[in-house]
């Protein structure tokens, strides 16, 4: 605790450029101790702050209890309310991860005038009223403008609502680096991959870099499958195969010609990868041609109506299990709810569980898309992608994600990896755009797989000259 209160006034000093009055909204358990911690030394070091107490000293665990008594013993007043300011920072030490049932009466005023100031809103460890291991708001909670996670971050923080609860993020080991959870898990960033963002030998040749063959495109849906096979082609692949279900597929793509159009009974034999999915359909030819497919001795990723066919035949799960090449899956909330026999809310409940879940009942990497997409791996490891906006949602988007990790699995990435480096990848494209275009509404999904490109390349030369992101 007194660790932690240091490391949060050192962050207030980073974060306000001039010193100015600070609220400290604290609670009645430890993080209402780290709260008076931090107002002990703001008042030593001369910064005017209020602190604004909810509870009962005489029944504080006795950490935060000791924090207390320091703070009254530097001569620090405690109020039982608090104004609208004018405050250079509020900072909220009200619940923490401690907090197991939805704020209520006070509590709940508190949090809904404290998002009310207008002023920056740090949040110790959490912000209060959100749960830290599922991202769920339980009933209401403090919507932050910078939150300062201690020892490691919590996957609360990063997926479902964390997002836009948490604002920016910072993390304090308070020097416990070996504390932290072993399932603590992990936010993707390129660094984890940079070994293979490797340039290509100038002695190169397109056979060194995968055949890739999309089963999808039924009618009224070829474009799925084209989207698929463009991202894929645009990250690399050496080549794309698109094995359309349409019986009047069209006999090329007018836009990528580089695309080459199959039938769905070459692709085991063409390809070095496969994915299935992308405007696919459920008919009898769908589910007969994706048994096919799943009988194939490489990589394969599953997706869209792909993943309907295998929850609603439990045959294809057998066959999944049976596979001795990495199976990828990328459902989205609905799709993972359809894979464990559950409800879309059950999934959003607790996303990283849903997903781990997922992975064990199919032996599968496993995405879960959505605000701080979810993914998971057979061996019990876990991260959380960060990269992203809403923006991307959008039609065409997961066909695009497909066809960035397939591309990636092509070029001989392993299957933990391509899925992690596919995922951060799409979203950080969407970020540029974002960024490029003053904004994230009207991404389309093959402008993403055209900034993924650039992003990719900018990496490359990134880790080549030693730059660390």
């Amino acid at each position: 605790m007194a660790r932690a209160g240091l490391a949060a006034f050192s962050l207030v000093e980073r974060l306000c450029e001039q010193r100015g009055p600070v609220l400290v909204m604290a609670g009645p358990g430890n993080n209402g101790g780290d709260g008076f911690v931090l107002a002990t030394h703001l008042k030593r070091a001369a910064w005017p702050v209020t602190v604004a107490f909810a509870g009962n000293a005489a029944d504080m665990p006795s950490d935060a209890a000791a924090a207390f008594r320091q703070w009254r013993e530097a001569g620090g007043e405690v109020a039982s309310d608090f104004d609208s300011g004018p405050w250079a920072i509020a900072v909220d030490a009200l619940f923490g991860i401690g907090l197991t049932r939805p704020p209520a009466g006070k509590y709940a005023d508190w949090i809904r005038r404290f998002n009310a100031l207008a002023c920056r809103r740090l949040a110790l460890d959490i912000p209060s009223g959100l749960d830290a291991g599922t991202g769920r708001v339980l009933g209401s909670a403090v919507r932050a403008t910078d939150t300062l996670s201690f020892i490691a971050l919590k996957p609360g923080l990063l997926t479902l609502d964390g997002p836009d609860h948490c604002g920016s993020l910072h993390t304090d080991t308070l020097g416990l680096q070996d504390a932290a959870p072993q399932d603590s898990g992990r936010r993707i960033q390129p660094a984890d991959f940079a070994e293979y963002l490797t340039n290509r030998p100038r002695n190169s040749h397109k056979g060194q870099f995968g055949d890739f063959a999309i089963l999808g495109g039924a009618t009224g849906m070829v474009g799925a499958a084209w989207i698929a096979g463009r991202a894929a082609l645009v990250l690399g692949a050496g080549r794309v195969f698109v094995a359309a279900l349409a019986v009047d597929a069209p006999a090329l793509d007018p836009s990528y010609p580089e695309l080459m159009m199959r039938t769905p009974d070459d692709i085991n034999r063409v390809a070095s990868v496969i994915a299935a999915g992308p405007g696919l359909g459920q008919s009898e030819a769908a589910l007969s041609h994706l048994k096919r497919a799943l009988s194939f001795s490489g990589p394969i990723v599953l997706d869209a109506d792909a993943l309907n066919l295998l929850s609603a035949h439990p045959g294809l799960r057998a066959l999944v299990l049976s596979r001795s090449a990495p199976t990828v899956l990328t459902p989205h909330p609905a799709e993972a709810a359809r894979l464990l026999d559950s409800s879309t809310a059950a999934i959003q409940d607790d996303r990283l569980r849903a997903a781990k879940m997922v992975s064990e009942r199919y032996h599968a990497h496993v995405v879960l898309k959505g605000a701080g997409s979810v993914v998971t791996h057979p061996d019990g490891t876990w991260a959380i992608n960060t990269a992203g906006n809403p923006g991307m949602a959008a039609a065409g988007m997961g066909d695009a994600l497909t066809g960035i990790v397939a591309s990636l699995l092509a070029q001989h990435w392993p299957a933990k990896m391509a899925l992690e480096a596919g995922v951060h990848l799409h979203g950080a494209a969407a970020d540029e755009l974002a960024r490029s275009s003053s904004g994230a509404i009207g991404i389309t999904a093959s402008e993403v797989a055209l900034a993924a490109r650039a992003v990719r390349n900018r990496w490359v030369g990134d880790i080549a000259r030693g730059v660390r992101r």
